[in-house]
């Protein structure tokens, strides 16, 4: 298995070639993380089949599933946080308040 990703010292954000990337609602109960990662999983196989296949539909279908999951698992749409602060998701580091920051 891979080594965790960096994050950021809040646990906002895991932390890829110097991008935030906003990382799941700790406020999941486990079992349900694992319910909405085997979903994110399928969705993300469903991709791959169809376009091996060219099917556009299927594959704009399961890239719908996979958006879904992600809300589902707060690495998308609104911020599982809730004290105001902003959303730096994809952001540079380096131009966010994280830079000089070490997780």
């Amino acid at each position: 298995m891979s080594e965790s990703p960096e994050r950021t010292p809040d646990g906002r954000y895991i932390i890829v070639r110097g991008r935030l990337w906003r990382a799941s609602n700790p406020n999941l109960s486990e079992a349900e993380r694992a319910k909405l990662v085997d979903r994110l999983m399928d969705a993300r196989r469903a991709v791959g089949a169809a376009l091996k296949a060219g099917d556009r539909t299927a594959e704009k279908a399961a890239r719908a599933d996979v958006h879904a999951a992600k809300v589902a698992l707060g690495e998308r749409g609104p911020v599982w946080w809730s004290d105001g602060a902003p959303d730096y998701n994809r952001h540079l580091v380096k131009n966010t308040p994280y830079a000089g920051d070490s997780g």
